[in-house]
């Protein structure tokens, strides 16, 4: 297995986020952790429920080999003055989404030379807690730059924090964080990207559906639960239309 190369900002932020867990004493399980590559570039393809699914993921990867993930992220966290400059040490990717082919061949370029790289191909955080319709730009990339689709599910990160919620301190203490890591989905020059993402969803949501009933606290009632389940989060056809009308206000606050 390679050695990662030094990189102080990324040894700060795992330090970081190792600490934070660590004192929030966040109980991590993972299944399937041999299938995150050791070595070679990868699309890892993973669920978004919260706002700390990144660092977990990069906290997971961290604990099997040290290798580092270069996620997207969009151009507003680059715009902040400490945010932007933590992720540019990390050598994070910019997404700008005025100017998405840069990205998209930033990613590509990144993965050819052996890098991992972190997507949330459902485009945003899912309220519903259930895996939204996912964006073809992960099997694409992976097609282009001859590399796998690694698929990974999280289960409980978005008890921590996540879209219109921010649970209390005693809520998130000792929270129980699940990962699962599917096996590689290998894209050939000739696939349809769209049958590809079609397949990945399908994996994804089976791996979510897995973590949901091995996981150790009940959720009935409790708003981190998805409806199907008997959970008071809203449903996919409630959140689809809450995220709808917030990008409308969104869009409406740029024009003017």
């Amino acid at each position: 297995m390679r050695t990662p190369t030094r990189e102080p900002v990324y040894s700060l932020a795992i330090a970081a986020g190792r600490t934070v867990f660590g004192l929030f004493k966040v109980r991590p399980t993972v299944t399937g952790l041999t299938n995150l590559p050791d070595a070679g570039g990868a699309v890892l393809a993973i669920t978004h429920f919260g706002y700390a699914d990144f660092a977990l993921v990069e906290w997971m990867m961290w604990q099997k080999n040290r290798r580092h993930i270069r996620f997207m992220a969009k151009k507003g966290a680059f715009d902040k003055p400490v945010v932007g400059a933590l992720l540019r040490g990390m050598r994070h990717i910019n997404v700008d989404m005025t100017a998405g082919a840069q990205a998209y061949a930033d990613a590509v370029r990144a993965l050819s030379t052996g890098e991992l790289v972190g997507v949330f191909p459902e485009g945003g955080v899912s309220a519903s807690f259930t895996v939204r319709d996912l964006k073809t730009g992960a099997a694409r990339m992976a097609q282009e730059a001859g590399v796998p689709i690694v698929p990974v599910a999280v289960w409980g990160g978005h008890r921590l924090l996540t879209k219109s919620r921010k649970p209390s301190l005693g809520e998130a203490y000792r929270t129980p964080v699940s990962f699962a890591v599917g096996e590689s989905i290998r894209v050939g020059a000739h696939d349809d990207p769209q049958t590809v993402t079609d397949e990945l969803h399908t994996t994804l949501q089976k791996l979510v559906d897995g973590l949901q009933t091995r996981y150790p606290e009940p959720g009935a009632g409790r708003w981190w639960q998805p409806a199907h389940l008997g959970g008071t989060a809203p449903t996919p056809q409630a959140a689809a239309v809450t995220e709808a009308e917030r990008q409308q206000r969104k869009a409406a606050a740029r024009a003017g």
